[in-house]
């Protein structure tokens, strides 16, 4: 969305310009017949004029334009700060040009501001994208290179890290209708008093006015000015800035104070001097004194010596004793943990004994040929009432985790479920929190009455099958 266009017949056109820089009228290239050769100042495309819904003017690629072409890729926000930045130089007095480039290509300032007599020029570049302190500080080098001054400027909120590597400033967009740019960062004055560097707030359009006509400059801060206070949202900050926007009064105070300072620094390092001076003739006596006392000290120290060496020997002992007592402790400490855990052990494989028996009585109840008619009886009921096919293994075996039941498998597509235990033992049942809440399959209302008595908590189904003779699984 370029606000320059090459015309065919004359030359550069300049839509934030009410004449276009020709003493043209808009009519003359927008929604013309014939259409007007126009092309973009840079990948030479085709262009058209419009005027966005807010009034604002300018010139649009014809369809197919090239993906990289500079000035088609630029965001609205930076469009509207270019013109924000003509503006207000042209309200300076001074002439304002909109994507200019230099003649073999090396830059292109996105706007130049002239001076009436043609003898200064100074560009205005706002940066939206990412750039690194090495970039933007060869593309400054290159203005230079042509006696151009520059300031970028920076719309976002955070500050970029380039602010204090380059003349820059940080503006904010109008927060409301009636409301200006502002420049809220980059801009500051010096305290002499405070001997430090403060923000200072103030309109864009003044604050271009003044760097066009040198009434504030780019100038580099003391390292020791370095790091500036400042309130944000309520919060004391503090940020570190090594290059300011600033008058030529602030520019002197800060190396007048950078002076002063210099010199109280160097009456202090000559009374440090004297100082130490007198300090060195002092440790000369001191040491006279020393030496004098120095047999007296040395026969102390090896008294102190001896004494320590007969403190540390029944420390020693009594540390060795220490030792002891507490090898024993964790040798009886361990040897009480192995009976335990052998203890533990004990009782655990008794529960597993006792499971085991009151489930092989519990399943002694039934013959081979009962055990045969339950599972049949499973199968049968899943089938005819649920449409389940349910899998009777060959070896049908007892779950301890189902309070020793057997647990029955549907067999699906993809994977398979848990049906419902057969006959989980009652006895087992508060020990298996598992088998208390799934579906149990018993044959009689008996064996239900058992499993609801022992704290089944889960579905169960009896097939009321009839009681045939009771084998014993011994």
């Amino acid at each position: 969305m370029p606000f320059t266009a090459l015309h065919a017949d004359y030359g550069r056109l300049d839509a934030t310009l009410s004449d276009l820089g020709h003493q043209l009228d808009w009519a003359h290239v927008h929604k013309a017949r014939p259409r007007p050769p126009l092309v973009c100042p840079q990948c030479e495309w085709g262009l058209h004029a419009k005027v966005s819904r807010y009034g604002v003017r300018f010139f649009c690629h014809d369809p197919g334009r090239p993906p990289s072409c500079e000035l088609s890729n630029e965001s609205w926000e930076h469009h509207m700060l270019k013109l924000e930045l003509a503006g207000a130089i042209r309200e300076a007095g001074w002439f304002a040009e909109l994507e200019v480039a230099a003649a073999d290509g090396s830059w292109r300032a996105d706007v130049m501001a002239t001076s009436v007599d043609g003898t200064q020029r100074m560009a205005w570049e706002a940066q939206l994208s990412p750039i690194t302190n090495d970039d933007i500080e060869y593309r400054t080098e290159r203005y230079r290179a042509e006696d151009i001054r520059v300031c970028w400027v920076s719309p976002h909120k955070k500050p970029p890290q380039w602010i204090s590597a380059v003349p820059a400033v940080r503006v904010r967009a109008p927060e409301g209708r009636g409301g200006g740019w502002m420049v809220d960062d980059g801009l500051a004055g010096f305290n002499y008093a405070a001997g430090g560097w403060g923000f200072r707030e103030e309109q864009l359009q003044k604050f271009v006015r003044w760097a066009l006509h040198g009434q504030v400059v780019s100038v580099e801060s003391y390292p020791r000015y370095r790091r500036v206070p400042r309130v944000v949202d309520g919060k004391q900050l503090r940020f570190r800035r090594g290059r300011w926007w600033t008058s030529l009064q602030s520019a002197e105070a800060q190396t007048r104070h950078e002076s002063m300072r210099r010199r109280q620094e160097a009456a202090k390092e000559e009374r440090e001097a004297l100082q130490r001076q007198q300090k060195e003739e002092a440790e000369r006596k001191r040491k006279e004194l020393e030496e004098k006392e120095r047999i007296r000290r040395a026969e102390e120290a090896e008294r102190r010596h001896q004494k320590a060496a007969e403190e540390a020997r029944v420390h020693m002992e009594a540390w060795e004793r220490r030792w002891a007592e507490e090898k024993a402790q964790r040798e009886r400490e361990k040897a009480e943990k192995a009976q335990r855990l052998a203890q533990e052990q004990a009782e655990r494989e008794e529960r597993e004994r006792q499971a085991v028996k009151a489930a092989t009585v519990w399943w002694g109840r039934l013959s081979a040929q009962q055990k045969k008619e339950l599972l049949a009886a499973v199968t049968e009921r899943a089938w005819r009432e649920e449409k389940l096919w349910v899998t009777i293994p060959d070896n049908p075996l007892m779950d301890p985790a189902y309070a020793y039941g057997v647990p029955l498998y549907t067999r699906g597509k993809r994977r398979r479920s848990l049906y419902g235990i057969v006959r989980p033992c009652p006895s087992l049942i508060a020990a298996s929190p598992r088998a208390r809440e799934e579906h149990a399959l018993v044959r009689s209302a008996q064996e239900a009455k058992e499993l609801q008595e022992a704290g089944h908590e889960g579905r169960i189904t009896h097939f009321d099958l009839p009681e045939h003779e009771q084998l014993s699984m011994y």
